[in-house]
C-alpha cells in the first residue's frame, strides 16, 4: 500500500515530465522544418547571386576579348551600351555586398549552432540527473553509470576509480537493474529516446 501510495504521488510529476518531453520533442521537429526551408532559401540566394556575377563578369570579359581579336558586332547605340555596363557593374558591386551579408549571416548561424551545442549539452547533463534520480542510484553508481555512458570500459571504471572488477561489475548490474535494461546498450537508449521524444523501435516501425 506505501508502495502503492508512493507510485500515485509521483503519477503527476512523472505525466509532467512526459508532457515536457513530448512538447520538447514537437518543438524540435518546428525547429528542424524551419530550419530546412531557410537553407534552401539560402542556396537559392547564392545560386541567384553567383549568376547575376558570372552574367556580368561575362559581359566584360567578352567586351574584352573582342576588343583584342578585332571582332566587330552589329552596332548597337551608345546609350544602350552604356547601359548595359552600368547594369553589369551595379550587379558586381551589389553581389560583393550580398555576399558579405551572407558571410555575416554565416557567421551567426554557426555561433547559434555552437551555444544550441552547449545548451543540449547542458539539457543532457540535466536529464542525465533527473534519470539517476528517479532510479535511485547512490554516488558510487551515479559515479559509474556516467562513466558508463561516456564508453568507458569495466578496467578503465576499476583503475579509475582504484577498486575491484568484482565490484564495479556489481555496481553495473545494480544500475542495470535500477534502470530496468539489460546492459550498456539499452542503458544508452533510454537517454537517446528522451532526447528524440519517442523510442527508437517507434521511429524505425514508421
Amino acid at each position: 500500500m506505501a508502495q502503492a501510495a508512493v507510485t500515485a504521488r509521483d503519477l503527476p510529476d512523472q505525466v509532467a515530465v512526459t508532457d515536457r518531453r513530448k512538447h520538447g520533442a514537437d518543438a524540435y521537429k518546428m525547429r528542424g522544418a524551419t530550419k530546412i526551408a531557410g537553407t534552401m532559401r539560402d542556396r537559392f540566394s547564392i545560386f541567384l547571386l553567383l549568376g547575376v556575377q558570372l552574367i556580368c563578369a561575362g559581359f566584360f570579359l567578352f567586351n574584352i576579348i573582342t576588343s583584342l581579336i578585332g571582332v566587330s558586332f552589329t552596332p548597337i547605340s551608345w546609350a544602350l551600351f552604356e547601359l548595359i555596363e552600368i547594369g553589369a557593374a551595379v550587379g558586381l558591386v551589389l553581389g560583393v555586398f550580398v555576399s558579405f551579408s551572407l558571410l555575416r549571416k554565416s557567421a551567426k548561424a554557426q555561433a547559434k549552432a555552437e551555444d544550441s551545442l552547449r545548451l543540449a549539452s547542458g539539457a543532457f547533463a540535466e536529464l542525465i540527473d533527473e534519470r539517476f534520480a528517479e532510479w535511485k542510484l547512490t554516488p558510487a553508481e551515479r559515479d559509474v553509470a556516467l562513466m558508463c555512458i561516456k564508453g568507458l570500459t569495466i578496467a578503465e571504471i576499476t583503475q579509475i576509480r582504484s577498486t575491484s572488477d568484482g565490484t564495479v561489475k556489481a555496481q553495473t548490474n545494480a544500475i542495470y537493474r535500477k534502470a530496468q535494461v539489460n546492459g550498456r546498450a539499452q542503458l544508452m537508449s533510454l537517454f537517446i529516446d528522451d532526447l528524440m521524444g519517442e523510442p527508437l523501435t517507434t521511429v524505425a516501425d514508421k
